[in-house]
């Protein structure tokens, strides 16, 4: 593999708790919660009733057409929130760069589903010849990736990954691989849901995989703690700028940190569930150490794929100590879902951004909710309180439904 260095040089997200990534940040390293009642719709009659939801988001003002905003879904207008935020964050409004050498992959695990079930309504009670012209591509996957390149005129690789809740980090590993391998200098990276409408809150829940602690929804997420009792579907989006080293250097851009490895496994065992002891988790840890060449005892910070479920959280527990060993002991780790709830497609890249903003900071976030540990989850998964460390290296875990996992790590520029 070549030598070229990935630095990322931007972060954008909504989630939550902001509308950008700094209100994020600020918000969950106080540990604060952006979980509570759903309000998007009417949820008399669903098990779970709460979600996280993105308030007081106005897309007109990321689009540069007004009519683009009718004629996408939800979950394009906030990768298009993200990426606009995070170019402007890399400072690359106005710079100059090789339109032919910058490209996007920005994914969605599930796509425009309000879009889906608003134009399958109109079918069913107005007839076919009402149905949207613009339906199919308001909800294929690609369109946000898509919009995104259209919007800055980047010109080089553009496509999107759909893994699940790995999607993002799979989108910003292969967008290293495709700089690494000089396909590209300049990669827009990331993943978007909108899926906090009537059939994503029903089909997650009639799978039994939601939590149903609806009326303390702050307290909902708890990942790792005996009390837990499933994930919280939330929505949002996080994009962030990768560069090839010297390309972002000769700009002056700030450098957040290098990402150093990539990897990424199938548990090729069952559809929802995680293979036995976390194992396809562990060979993608393994493989991405490999990539990067460390040892398990150099990682400082892991920001864990941390659901909620009860036996996710127990098969990432068995993950991380098969593959560092007696270090897993002493390894900071933290689940962000536990204040964010769960992006799906969208989450590796909010974590990642999380992650390298840590590294900056040294400050590490907290699992909040964690109020008594599950047993069988015995690592330091940094209860309640936010902990300011020093932090060299870092690790992103992502897994999504199908068995597909990613894992990135990233360390500062050195």
């Amino acid at each position: 593999m070549s030598t070229r260095r990935v630095v990322v040089t931007g972060l954008g997200t909504l989630t939550p708790l902001a509308n950008d990534f700094p209100g994020t940040w600020d918000r969950l390293i106080k540990g604060e919660s952006g979980i509570g009642p759903v309000t998007a719709f009417d949820v008399t009659g669903y098990d779970c009733r709460i979600a996280g939801e993105v308030r007081n988001f106005d897309p007109s003002k990321v689009f540069k057409n007004p009519k683009d905003v009718r004629r996408t879904d939800r979950y394009t207008h906030l990768a298009m929130g993200a990426a606009v935020e995070a170019w402007r964050d890399a400072g690359l409004e106005g710079a100059t760069f090789d339109p032919d050498r910058a490209g996007v992959l920005v994914g969605s695990g599930i796509g425009g589903l309000s879009t889906l079930e608003e134009q399958h309504n109109i079918l069913r009670d107005r007839g076919p010849k009402k149905v949207s012209p613009f339906m199919i591509p308001m909800m294929i996957n690609n369109i946000a990736s898509g919009h995104i390149s259209m919007h800055f005129g980047l010109r080089g690789p553009n496509f999107a990954i759909v893994s699940a809740c790995a999607t993002a980090t799979h989108s910003i590993g292969e967008g290293w691989r495709l700089i690494r391998e000089s396909e590209a200098d300049l990669i827009v990276a990331g993943g978007s849901e909108a899926a906090v409408v009537p059939l994503g809150l029903s089909g997650f829940g009639a799978m039994k995989a939601l939590s149903t602690r609806n009326e303390e929804p702050t307290r909902a997420s708890r990942p790792f703690d005996k009390g837990r009792d499933g994930f919280v579907l939330s929505e949002g989006s996080g994009v962030v700028i990768l560069e090839e080293y010297e390309h972002a250097r000769r700009r002056n851009a700030r450098i957040y940190g290098e990402v150093l490895g990539y990897a990424a496994t199938a548990d090729a065992y069952h559809l929802t569930a995680p293979s036995p002891g976390g194992a396809g988790a562990a060979r993608a840890m393994c493989l991405a150490l490999k990539h990067a060449k460390l040892n398990p005892n150099q990682i400082d910070y892991i920001n864990a794929h941390g659901t909620s479920t009860p036996q996710g959280d127990i098969c990432e527990t068995q993950a991380i100590k098969s593959v560092l060993g007696d270090h897993a002991k002493k390894v900071a780790v933290s689940s962000t879902k536990s204040s964010l709830g769960h992006l799906l497609g969208a989450a590796g890249a909010v974590e990642t951004a999380i992650c390298l903003k840590a590294l900056e900071t040294d400050i590490l976030p907290a699992t909040i909710n964690l109020e008594d540990p599950d047993p069988e989850c015995d690592l330091d998964y940094i209860p309640n309180q936010s902990r300011e460390q020093k932090v060299h290296i870092v690790m992103n875990n992502s897994f999504g439904f199908g068995g597909h996992n990613a894992c990135l790590i990233a360390s500062r520029l050195v």
